[in-house]
């Protein structure tokens, strides 16, 4: 019996993410409040969705697929070898869901 591959990649994301209906200057805060704001971001069905679009256009503030501007900048310099990281997080997600 063969595996059926499943996509579990959602392009139009933004309407099922948790904070969908919240305040979105709560998303764009520093220091402490950061903590709560990527709190919303732990149990997103579309977390690896946000967090390309903002890697993807570089997306300098706010809290973005449960990381800070600060992770995400250090996630950059750490892989720049990725040159989409829709596709990398899409195929890191094919992948587990075989």
């Amino acid at each position: 019996m063969s595996a059926v591959a499943l996509d579990l990649w959602v392009d139009e994301w933004a309407r099922e993410a948790n904070c969908a209906g919240q305040d979105p200057e709560s998303l764009f805060v520093r220091g402490k409040a950061q903590h709560a704001a990527k709190a919303v971001c732990k149990t997103c069905p579309v977390l690896a969705q946000c967090l390309a679009e903002a890697l993807d256009s570089r997306t300098e503030a706010g809290v973005w697929g449960g990381m800070t501007e600060r992770e995400r900048r250090a996630l950059l310099r750490k892989r720049p070898d990725i040159t989409s990281w829709k596709s990398a997080l899409r195929a890191g997600m094919a992948s587990q869901a075989r």
